[in-house]
């Protein structure tokens, strides 16, 4: 099997771990080839607590689905996550010294840079910096500037900001799990690529993501991320409410919830009565699901109005309004019967349950027909999507591929699919280079393309990150 076909997206969850493997088929749909999952034991509200029992989990995980795949996995597409995650909006200027030429990714790269500089609190490191809307010379509502005139170029930014220290710590699993990082992406914008369409970001929609340690909120609108969130609540606090509610362990907790548990107390009549077997002998344990409901009914509602209140702090004050494509449920959390309509209730806005198979082509799509695997399936997107974007630079420009020996002239062409592409350097023609044990492939690539810009600043932040990482060695 061509290894560079091969998409590998890993979510290190609360609950549990997920690999998922897949690729392209000869239709251009995603196939998934393999599913690995495994408990987590060392991440407590997305946050890596234990790095050896990570570790363990994430190897576990990796050659399950490597097994079902059938190939080896050496390199994996990582989403962050956890409550220590926060947004900020930002401005940001240049003022161009030369405004007779048109705007280049150069520019933008600029502004970027400029964002990239901010000041963040001890101890945070930018995980994400997304434009939003440009300004060019005060003329707004710009969402490509490429190839415009102007002397001043402003841009309003979403900027993502997570703990240094935890962000060291999930890419230190991963490294010492033997796999390589090709990718870094926050998890509701993964969740959100897998279970949104197009037209509900360009409608305005808000997604909740609910997992096991926290609740991730992400709003859009226009087609644009316009404001991320982490709640610390998850299912798994639900859970914790029902173990200390009907004095049982933790096992048949997440047992009754899932078989049993309804966000709506109303659904169960005061006769219905489930059994739970005694510990060592002890007498089983009666209770009523009514009074199960009520457990659950007052923690969900004390997770949607902390997200509701977030939609609305955000600048929503209409949210019905302005949500024109409603509320998105996803994640395990949203698995609870009657949550729809719960929030529904509470927020007055329509709601659906986001599933990931949408994307996803044929018989596989049954395999992650469960709202748990969104952020899985979207990892596993945007690891598809760099295998094309590396895949198109090779077949857009096929003549401009050379090896180059150290400190000699151009040679030979190389062959196209043993090229891996990353960003490293800049000129009036945007260059890519990778250095081997003695040659350096060069790529050229036209300014101007779309790809050219995302990966631009995703290879700087991969390469930025690697090199964070490696300083804890």
């Amino acid at each position: 099997m061509n290894r560079e076909n091969i998409a590998v997206g890993l979510d290190i969850g609360t609950t549990k771990i997920v690999a998922m493997v897949g690729k392209r088929n000869e239709y251009g749909k995603l196939e998934i080839l393999g599913i690995g999952n495994a408990k987590s034991l060392g991440v407590k509200r997305g946050v890596v607590n234990n790095i050896t029992q990570t570790i363990q989990s994430i190897q576990q995980a990796v050659a399950q689905a490597s097994t079902e795949a059938g190939c080896k996995i050496t390199d994996v597409v990582l989403g962050i996550a956890g409550q220590h995650i926060r947004s900020i909006h930002h401005q940001e200027y240049i003022t161009r010294d030369k405004p007779e030429t048109v705007i280049s990714e150069v520019d933008i790269e600029k502004l970027i840079g400029q964002v990239q500089k901010l000041n963040m609190l001890p101890g945070e490191e930018i995980i994400h910096v997304l434009p939003q809307e440009f300004k060019v010379d005060e003329e707004g509502g710009i969402k490509e500037p490429i190839g415009m005139y102007g002397r001043r170029l402003e841009a309003s930014f979403h900027v993502v900001v997570g703990q240094s220290a935890s962000i060291r710590n999930a890419g230190r699993c991963v490294k010492d799990a033997g796999l390589d990082l090709s990718g870094l992406t926050l998890e509701p914008l993964a969740s959100a690529d897998s279970v949104l369409s197009k037209e509900e970001k360009e409608a305005g929609v808000a997604l909740i993501d609910i997992g096991g340690g926290t609740t991730d909120l992400a709003i859009f609108k226009d087609g644009i991320i316009r404001h991320t969130a982490v709640i610390p609540f998850g299912g798994n606090v639900i859970t914790e409410d029902i173990k200390e509610g009907c004095s049982i362990i933790e096992k048949q907790a997440e047992q009754l919830k899932i078989r049993f548990g309804s966000a709506w107390p109303g659904e169960n009549k005061d006769n219905e009565i489930v059994s739970i077997p005694g510990l060592r002998g002890q007498e089983a344990k009666e209770i009523s699901l009514k009074n199960l409901s009520k457990i659950i009914h007052a923690r969900v509602v004390e997770i949607i109005d902390m997200v509701f209140s977030e939609i609305k702090a955000y600048g929503y004050d209409n949210p019905r309004k302005k949500l024109i494509a409603g509320i998105v449920l996803t994640g395990g959390g949203s698995e609870l019967k009657h949550i729809k309509q719960l929030v529904e209730y509470i927020t007055g806005i329509d709601t659906r349950i986001g599933f990931p198979n949408e994307h996803i082509s044929g018989e596989s799509a049954k395999l992650v027909s469960r709202p748990l695997y969104a952020t899985a399936v979207g990892l596993m997107m945007e690891s598809d999507i760099n295998n094309l974007r590396s895949r198109l630079y090779v077949q857009e420009h096929p003549t401009n591929i050379k090896i180059q020996p150290k400190a000699e002239p151009l040679g030979t062409p190389v062959e196209a699919g043993k090229v891996d592409l990353h960003i490293n350097t800049i000129s009036d023609k945007a260059q890519q280079v990778e250095q081997t044990d003695n040659q350096e492939i060069q790529v050229d690539v036209e300014p101007g393309t779309s790809a050219y810009i995302e990966n631009r600043f995703l290879g700087k932040f991969i390469k930025k990150f690697k090199d964070f990482i490696d300083k804890a060695e």
